[in-house]
């Protein structure tokens, strides 16, 4: 189902139903991080809505995987595997979107990484890789997208950022670092963007459960057994910010567990 680094499925056949199915019938999303997680699960309900897709990550199985979804709800989803952090993959992205659909109408930053240490144990290397991978992303397929959302008139744009985006945590003044970042871009480009017509809205979850972090401060047994958001938690607000009518705007959302400590914290 792949060539180089792009693929697309489309087929007649349609999904079963949800109660939003449709609500995105006709436009086109690019979400990043697609292939797991919560761009995964994102990329499913906005297909789900009706939505036409470009999903982008680095791992190829995994997108084929999603291509096969997007196959059954009857969507087409081109593929664009490359890493986030450089230019040429926010480049191409843009292009198969214009290429296959001829527009862009939502963009999803999703892709990112997360490493919790102490800061002196933290080093010059990993602070490159969390700053280029949720904050360089973000700026770059943002750049990208911009010009032709502009050029519609209309657009939304939706950054996944992070409880730690909104609150600092110890061990974790890197990564608290890249989220605030990209809390601060979406509250700039509301005023800068708004008045050409594309609003943009940041999403700031507490821990969810997927593979990210694993290793890397997360276990997958810790995990397992926490009561962090699902992805699908994500997902829904996602989507709930991407069909608001068009005189109203989503600015931020923050989700947390039910079960959060009233003393204590939860993973963020």
């Amino acid at each position: 189902m792949m060539s180089d680094d792009v693929a697309g499925a489309t087929i007649s056949t349609t999904a079963g139903a949800r109660h939003d199915a449709g609500k995105l019938a006709g436009q086109v999303a690019l979400v990043t991080g697609a292939s797991s997680g919560i761009g995964r699960a994102i990329a499913l309900a906005f297909l789900d809505a009706g939505a036409d897709l470009v999903a982008v990550a680095r791992r190829a199985e995994r997108l084929n995987v999603l291509a096969e979804e997007a196959q059954r709800m009857g969507r087409a989803c081109r593929l664009v595997t490359g890493d986030v952090r450089e230019e040429d993959t926010a480049s191409r992205a843009m292009q198969a979107a214009l290429d296959h659909f001829g527009k862009l109408d939502l963009l999803v930053n999703n892709a990112g990484v997360g490493i919790y240490k102490q800061l002196e144990e933290t080093s010059p290397d990993e602070y490159d890789t969390m700053m280029d991978s949720n904050m360089r992303s973000t700026f770059l397929f943002t750049r990208y997208a911009v010009p032709v959302l502009t050029r519609q008139g209309s657009g939304i744009i939706i950054n996944i950022a992070s409880m730690a985006g909104v609150m600092g945590f110890a061990g974790e003044a890197v990564y608290c670092a890249t989220k605030f970042a990209q809390v601060g871009f979406t509250q700039a480009l509301d005023r800068e963007l708004r008045p050409r017509g594309i609003r943009v809205g940041v999403i700031c979850p507490g821990g969810v459960k997927t593979e990210f972090a694993i290793g890397t401060g997360r276990t997958e047994e810790g995990v397992a057994v926490s009561g962090m958001l699902e992805p699908e938690d994500v997902a829904d607000a996602a989507l709930l910010m991407a069909t608001q009518r068009g005189g109203s705007r989503i600015m931020e959302i923050r989700l947390r567990p039910m079960i959060e400590s009233l003393a204590g914290r939860d993973p963020e």
